[in-house]
């Protein structure tokens, strides 16, 4: 059993994003697949790998990909379920993502598709799909642009939703290679992918890819991994402390806020209460009026 693992984001990265014509090819079939549609050319942005991460907030190995019609893709292998929200993260990557076309001097009519693509290995979405496509709708379900209009999409896969015992003869496109993404380090120690090696010509691109990881090239993506992670741990854990700071604060001013509407309401009730014995009215009386015993009133006016 080999080590190399295509959940690993630095990993999926390399097989899918080295700038070469196997990778190249490799990841064209994975779009033609994923987004069920003829992908012809596509060429990768950011082939280059993170070399610093102790700058960054939530450190990615995302792929930012370029079709030949101009359409722009963001496509990410997300395992990890962080603290900082997966579903609120990855509308954020498809609005500035959507939001990074020059558009100064063009009609809107002229904006290009985006697409964020996302690979999780957790159950986020209450039904039975393993993909998932987002657009903008209402609560109705009604588009609020024409579905050939519609230029923003989110896309999810969800492989915790793969059943693994599942035939390989009943396995469509896209559970296959979800399977083989889940199950690649087994190699051929695994009996369906040893068939799918032995018989799928894209399963034989990716095995290609996936083999070209050395024992050396794995301990580096290891390491490299684990940096990352450190990394993104720290910052979380910096962010959580600055919310709970946040929040103290906060509950500081309320505290305070309450604490000064107490003292003005017993400043009126003192002023009050000397108003009623300068016109003469017994301590008893005031106590009865007010419904406070003699020594709160008495304490009141100290």
């Amino acid at each position: 059993m080999r080590s190399a693992n295509l959940l690993n984001d630095f990993a999926f990265k390399y097989v899918f994003g080295e700038d070469c014509k196997e990778a190249n090819d490799a990841l064209k079939s994975l779009l033609t697949v994923f987004l069920e549609r003829s992908v012809n050319k596509v060429v990768v942005k950011n082939s280059e790998m993170v070399k610093d991460y102790s700058k960054m907030k939530s450190p990615r190995l995302d792929l930012l990909v370029e079709f030949d019609d101009r359409t722009t893709l963001d496509l990410e292998m997300q395992l990890r379920q962080t603290k900082d929200n997966l579903p609120i993260r990855f509308s954020y990557y498809l609005a500035r993502l959507h939001g990074s076309q020059e558009l100064e001097g063009k009609y809107y009519g002229e904006l290009k598709e985006t697409i964020v693509l996302v690979f999780f290995n957790v159950n986020l979405i209450d039904n039975n799909r393993m993909c998932n496509t987002f657009t903008l709708r209402n609560e109705e379900g009604l588009s609020f642009v024409e579905e050939s209009q519609d230029r923003m999409k989110l896309r999810t896969v969800e492989m915790a939703k793969l059943d693994l015992n599942k035939p390989l003869k009943d396995m469509n496109e896209q559970e296959k290679m979800i399977y083989y993404f889940l199950n690649c380090h087994k190699g051929m120690d695994d009996s369906k992918i040893k068939v799918m090696i032995e018989s799928d010509g894209v399963i034989q691109m990716l095995e290609k890819r996936v083999e070209t990881i050395s024992d050396d090239g794995w301990k580096k993506i290891i390491e490299d991994f684990q940096k990352l992670h450190e990394n993104e741990e720290r910052m979380e854990l910096q962010l959580e402390i600055e919310e709970t700071q946040r929040q103290m604060k906060e509950v500081q001013k309320e505290k305070e806020k309450a604490e000064k509407k107490v003292e003005e309401k017993d400043q009126e009730i003192k002023q009050m209460i000397q108003v009623m014995l300068t016109n003469g009215m017994s301590l008893e009386l005031i106590s009865k009026s007010l419904s406070k015993s003699e020594d709160e009133i008495m304490e009141l006016l100290k």
